[in-house]
Order: C-alpha cells, then sequence, then structure tokens
C-alpha cells in the first residue's frame, strides 16, 4: 500500500522511472564507460543510432495528412508557439549568457544555448495540454511541426556558438545527418500511416518505452566518451546547483511571457493552455539525437546535461501546473452545473 501511494505521489509531481534511470545511466556511465566508447557496426552508439531513425519512423506513422491539414486553420496559436520555441528563448538565453558568461563554464552555456534552441517536446506536452484541458488537437500538430522545423532551425542557431567554442561546423553535414536519420524516417512513417497506422496505436505503450530506452542508449554512450576524456573535471557541484536553478528560472520566464502574449492576443482557455505547455518545453528526443550529430564525443556529455536537467524540471513543474488548471474546470463545470 505505501510503495503505490510513494509510486502515486511521484507520477503526481512529474517524476517517474525515467528521471531515475537517466541518473543511473549517468552513474553507470562513470563506473563502467568501456561498453559505450566502442565504435562498430553493432557498437552500442550504432544500436542507439539504428533506434533513433526507428522513433521517428513510428513517429511519422502516428501522422496523418487529414490532421495535418486541420491544424493549419490556428495560424496566431502556431505562430505563437513556434517564434516563442525557436526566437525568444535563444534570444533570452543569448542575453542571459553575455551577462553571465566565464571561461569556465562556456561548454555548459553551449549547453544552455542548446537547450535554447531545440524543438517542443511532443508526447509530454500533448499529454500536459490534455491534462490541462487544452486545445489537443493544435497540441499535436505544433508538437508534430516543431519537431520538423527544429532538424534545420536547431543546426543553424548552434552554429553560432559551435564555431565560436570549437572553430569547426559543418551545416551542410549535419543538416544531410539529420535529415537521413530523422526526416526520411518520418516522411516513409507519413506515407505508410493508412497501410500500418494501426500498430502505432495498437502498440503505443511498447513503441513509448522503445523511445525511452534509446534515449538511455544515446545518453549513455554520451556520457562514457565524456567520462573516458575527463570532460567534466571542471564542472563542480556550485555549477550543477547553478544550472539547475537558470533552468528553472528559463523555464517561468517563458512561461510567463506565453502567459501575457496569450491574454494580450485575446486566446481562449483551450488555446491558452496550447500556447503555454507547447510552447516552453523542449525535447530531449531530439536534444539527445542531434547531440550525436553536433558536437564531438568528449562534449557530447555536457552538453546534455543542461537538456536533461531542463527536461526533469518542465516534467515535474508542468505536471503541477496541469492539474492545478484541471482542478480549476472541474470547479468551474461544477459551479455551471
Amino acid at each position: 500500500m505505501a510503495k503505490t501511494s510513494l509510486s502515486s505521489l511521484l507520477t503526481r509531481v512529474g517524476l517517474d522511472w525515467f528521471i531515475l534511470a537517466l541518473l543511473g545511466m549517468i552513474g553507470l556511465a562513470k563506473l563502467w564507460p568501456e561498453p559505450g566508447i566502442q565504435k562498430g557496426l553493432f557498437s552500442l552508439s550504432s544500436l542507439a543510432t539504428y533506434g533513433v531513425s526507428l522513433i521517428f519512423f513510428f513517429y511519422g506513422l502516428k501522422l496523418n495528412f487529414s490532421q495535418l491539414r486541420e491544424g493549419l486553420r490556428n495560424y496566431r496559436l502556431h505562430l505563437v508557439i513556434h517564434l516563442t520555441t525557436f526566437v525568444v528563448f535563444p534570444a533570452v538565453v543569448l542575453v542571459a549568457r553575455s551577462l553571465l558568461l566565464t571561461p569556465d563554464t562556456e561548454l555548459l552555456w553551449l549547453g544552455i544555448f542548446y537547450v535554447a534552441a531545440l524543438p517542443s517536446t511532443v508526447s509530454s506536452a500533448v499529454v500536459m495540454v490534455s491534462i490541462a484541458g487544452g486545445n489537443i488537437p493544435a497540441a499535436i500538430f505544433n508538437a508534430s511541426i516543431s519537431s520538423l522545423i527544429g532538424v534545420f532551425i536547431t543546426p543553424l542557431w548552434m552554429s553560432y556558438l559551435v564555431v565560436a567554442t570549437t572553430g569547426q561546423y559543418d551545416l551542410a553535414g549535419v543538416i544531410w545527418k539529420l535529415t537521413l536519420q530523422v526526416i526520411l524516417p518520418v516522411i516513409l512513417g507519413l506515407l505508410l500511416n493508412q497501410r500500418l497506422g494501426w500498430l502505432a496505436a495498437r502498440y503505443k505503450t511498447a513503441l513509448r518505452y522503445f523511445d525511452q530506452f534509446t534515449i538511455l542508449l544515446i545518453v549513455y554512450t554520451a556520457f562514457c566518451e565524456s567520462f573516458a576524456l575527463h570532460s567534466f573535471e571542471k564542472i563542480s557541484v556550485d555549477d550543477l546547483l547553478w544550472l539547475a536553478a537558470l533552468m528553472l528560472g528559463l523555464f517561468f520566464l517563458i512561461f510567463g511571457m506565453i502567459t501575457l502574449l496569450s491574454r494580450f492576443l485575446n486566446f481562449n482557455r483551450e488555446d491558452r493552455i496550447t500556447a503555454l505547455f507547447c510552447g516552453s518545453k523542449k525535447s530531449l528526443v531530439q536534444g539527445s539525437v542531434m547531440a550525436n550529430v553536433l558536437f564531438p564525443g568528449s562534449m557530447a556529455g555536457v552538453v546534455l546535461l543542461p537538456i536533461m536537467i531542463f527536461h526533469a524540471l518542465q516534467l515535474i513543474v508542468a505536471s503541477i501546473i496541469a492539474q492545478s488548471m484541471a482542478r480549476q474546470l472541474e470547479k468551474t463545470n461544477g459551479t455551471q452545473a
């Protein structure tokens, strides 16, 4: 009984086994990095790459053209979400970076800017919108489009800082690799939606676990290389604490800005909720995928730290806010009844 109550409490505040597993992968990479740094056709890093393509193939399999066409109508909501995701987020971080950057935190700031340049998350954004009583079709549309746009926009944004940090960046090569790993599998899945879309619906839970397992594998291999090359030697506990505080502050700042903008544009309650949860969240899936392509192995683990922290905090905070909104809706409906 106590175990069930604890599990229910953790779920209620947005904590689940996956966040704990992410921490476990970091610990495992520290203790046993050898399997993660091996290269070859059937190495863990290669298996993670194959897994990424399968993730996005099944992601495309869940979509259909009619949903995408229907979603195009609410253009004001789409503009708010994507401008926030790909313009406001990076602009805010660039300002903060110019004020707070030190030589010892340059690599962490690269990771923080990477968070800002990433697309919105898909599954958790839609779940939060559903819990809070928002516009679910619009959430599905925007989260889906954000992932596709991010394949091109995120590398463009990152070229600005990666060149300054490492002196090297092959933008055309990066976009080509991401097109092969992400865009082509999505297109293939989308084209097969009418014939095989039922598979994605029937095995939805199994596919979610597959997605999470692949992300854990990517995180493990990235941290193995970083630990093996001693990339974390300059990062202290104090650095991690201020990083967590900064990620939490960034989330609330963007959340507040979207709230004000949604009120200014007179969005109804459903669209306001969708704008809040789709515009303030960032994708760990895309972050893990792109990190393998964008950054050298020695940097990948360190650069992934901010998005992992942001992912955990956004789940916890967004879950609490979504459930609070759901309770408010229940009270309003009860009063009207």
